[in-house]
């Protein structure tokens, strides 16, 4: 594993069972590859109703996606992203937390620099996708880094 939780928790904003990465298996300049473990967590925050709704496969890749703006821009915690669209999302199944297997996600920097970058992203298990599409997210650069004055 090139990096642990703890070492891609320090790129992205979210803190505790939020940060839903377990690590990261590869990337490049347009690519990443991180696994999760946390859709079997019991406190895993976006339960509902003991449930982990496959459309939360969305916030997995959108952590996937901040990792790999951090790493890219070397190493260095990106600045807030928001996710302005989703397009030719499918889901091939209802829920994660019945899935027993480590969730692979996969997400691909399609274009754009600078304030806006469009991602595909897929989760899947052993092969199998479970959740897929595009995303448009938008980078505010106004808006002051977590934890840099």
């Amino acid at each position: 594993m090139l990096m642990t939780h703890e070492q891609l928790a320090a790129l992205i904003p979210h803190a505790g069972t939020m940060c839903l990465l377990d690590g990261v298996l590869s990337w490049d300049r347009s690519r990443i590859r991180c696994i999760a473990r946390s859709h079997l967590d019991m406190d895993n925050p976006l339960r509902h109703a003991g449930r982990l709704a496959a459309l939360c496969g969305v916030e997995y890749a959108s952590q996937a996606m901040a990792v790999h703006g951090g790493l890219t821009a070397g190493g260095e915690r990106p600045a807030a992203g928001y996710l302005a669209s989703l397009r030719d999302l499918a889901c091939h199944v209802a829920r994660l937390d019945d899935i027993a297997e480590e969730l692979v996600i996969d997400a691909e920097n399609l274009t754009g620099e600078g304030s806006r970058v469009i991602y595909a992203f897929a989760v899947s298990v052993s092969g199998r996708e479970l959740l897929s599409g595009r995303a448009a997210v938008v980078i505010d650069p106004e808006i002051i880094r977590v934890g840099k004055a």
